[in-house]
């Protein structure tokens, strides 16, 4: 068969010699498939021949009915990028954005032999380094230090007398911003003699022509849209004219208020929320729904706002704003239960989502179409609408994780480069609150399970029964496993822990690779490690933990 090709085809869950035969046996009842060459649970892929009428969904769905995950990779014509690129103009590859997507897409394509240019208007490094998850984590362990010096003494906080040094702490916090945005984003670039930085803002001017400050048009054969997200205010009476934090302005305060009220549920709200009281700030929290963290197994969010009162933290669940005003201090109008009251601050932090920027440089000129709240569409090659222009990051939705973006940016770049080869999987994205108790989550919750239609066993270890966590006097929160009944793999984790973040990613793996129940409770976890409490979460499924002695297997 002259037209015949070898496919590669990445299988998640594979976890022994009897997976690889189950995965020959399905590949060889595929419609097309003439050989299957090789299958590797060590390698975690197959490779077989196939003919041009073989279809991607038949392979994965043959797979899928044998309890595993396919991912076909079909290779274009051609052994490498499509380097068009001749002029000074002219690029392989243009991306517009400065931040984790956008670089993570330049080194790809630089690593495929590509020129590439990179156009940031802006601070150079995006959201995360800059604004978002480096400045604000070490402002919350600035706060966390503070609030348990009695027993934690932290040398490295300023303070007078027991008070934070406030214009110290943005100091030491700007001073690793400035820091890791030398070393991880231009220091980088220099490495990367195919790699063209414009710092200048990029419009774009009609088909693939990005039209920079200084008058110069650049051409590139393909387009990365990585322009990132913004901060969203709803749409209150009087909020526009009062003005109000957001989570970059409120990182950058002069002085600590004396109070402040947070509008707002999710994880900037309750991570910023509690940063400030422990700095002493009167903090009121007001979450419109019946919980924090909404998105989250409702357990999470109802155990997490106990803990913030507990605090001191005024948590309002099931609260509306009405309207806002200000004269000297902020005045917000809620109601809770028919009832209508009036609350003062000094401080107003509203942290109610982001928003894709996709307006102010033409991407209208492209056509580029968008979806119901403002996001670049993409298929799952992370294409647009148009073909040649591809977008990744905060800009094009959910999840908007540092991490998830960088991961696109990759792919994006070498889908642009070597066609369409690779599509999206976030099959096992973890999800990380830095609240203390911290909340960590990966995989689907109980209720979504059950929406997809699967049976789920459910598993739930209280910290109490952790040695650990004993040790350390702190039993604040549990481990909640989720499995699917028939084939007791595992399906998703939420764990509420001081250190959840750093427990996370044993039940993502578990999800990305199929493992079961048994594979986790059959492995060593050491003792006297927050770890060893997935383990217990997965003996849970079939024992009484509080049966069981230390370290029993």
């Amino acid at each position: 068969m002259s037209d015949a090709q070898e496919l590669t085809i990445e299988i998640r869950g594979m976890t022994c010699n009897h997976c690889e035969r189950s995965v020959t046996k399905a590949l060889e009842s595929v419609p097309g498939i003439t050989e299957v060459r090789e299958v590797s649970y060590a390698d975690g892929l197959a490779r077989v021949v196939a003919g041009p009428e073989t279809k991607d969904d038949r392979i994965e769905a043959a797979v899928s009915k044998a309890g595993y995950r396919a991912l076909v990779a079909r290779q274009p014509g051609g052994d490498g990028p499509a380097i068009v690129a001749t002029r000074a103009d002219e690029f392989d590859l243009v991306i517009v954005g400065g931040g984790s997507a956008a670089f993570a897409a330049a080194i790809k394509g630089a690593d495929l032999g590509a020129r590439i240019a990179v156009v940031e208007g802006g601070t150079l490094g995006g959201t995360c380094v800059n604004v978002g998850c480096v400045p604000s984590k070490a402002l919350i362990r600035a706060a966390e230090a503070q609030h348990r010096r009695s027993h934690h003494p932290f040398a490295g906080i300023p303070s007078t007398n027991g008070v934070v040094d406030w214009q110290a702490v943005l100091a030491q916090k700007d001073a690793l911003v400035n820091q890791l945005r030398q070393m991880k984003y231009r220091d980088v670039l220099r490495s990367y003699e195919a790699v063209t930085l414009f710092e200048q803002r990029a419009v774009f001017s009609g088909d693939r022509n990005v039209q920079l400050d200084d008058g110069r048009t650049l051409r590139g054969n393909k387009i990365i849209v990585a322009t990132g997200a913004e901060a969203q205010a709803p749409p209150i009476p009087g909020l526009a004219e009062a003005g109000h934090l957001d989570n970059v302005s409120a990182m950058a305060l002069e002085q600590i208020p004396k109070s402040l009220i947070v509008i707002g549920a999710g994880f900037i709200a309750v991570e910023l929320g509690q940063m400030f009281a422990r700095l002493g700030v009167a903090v009121t929290l007001i979450a419109r729904q019946n919980r924090v963290l909404t998105r989250e197994d409702p357990a999470i969010g109802s155990a997490l706002a106990d803990y913030l009162r507990g605090e001191g933290i005024d948590v309002r669940t099931e609260t509306a704003v009405r309207r806002v005003d200000r004269a000297g201090r902020y005045r917000v109008q809620v109601i809770h239960n028919g009832a209508a009251e009036t609350l003062e601050s000094d401080q107003l932090l509203v942290a109610t989502g982001r928003r894709a920027r996709t307006s102010g440089f033409g991407l209208d000129t492209l056509g580029v179409a968008l979806g119901k709240k403002g996001e670049i569409k993409v298929d799952d090659h992370l294409e647009t609408s148009v073909p040649g222009v591809y977008a990744a990051g905060d800009v094009i939705g959910e999840p908007m994780f540092v991490y998830v973006a960088a991961y696109g940016g990759a792919l994006a770049a070498e889908n642009a480069l070597t066609g369409n080869m690779r599509r999206v999987d976030l099959t096992a994205v973890p999800s990380v609150t830095f609240t203390d108790p911290a909340v960590a989550t990966v995989g689907l919750t109980e209720a979504e399970a059950r929406v997809r239609g699967l049976e789920p066993l459910v598993s739930v270890l209280p910290m109490e029964h952790v040695a650990r966590s004993l040790a350390a006097r702190d039993t604040r929160g549990f481990v909640k496993l989720v499995a699917d009944a028939t084939t007791r793999k595992i399906l998703g984790a939420q764990i509420l822990a001081s250190e959840a973040g750093e427990m996370i990613m044993e039940p993502a793996l578990a999800i990305k690779f199929g493992l079961a129940i048994e594979d986790i409770t059959s492995t060593f976890h050491p003792y006297l490690t927050l770890s060893e409490a997935i383990k217990l979460a997965a003996q849970t499924f079939d024992k009484d933990v509080g049966k069981l002695s230390c370290c029993a297997a």
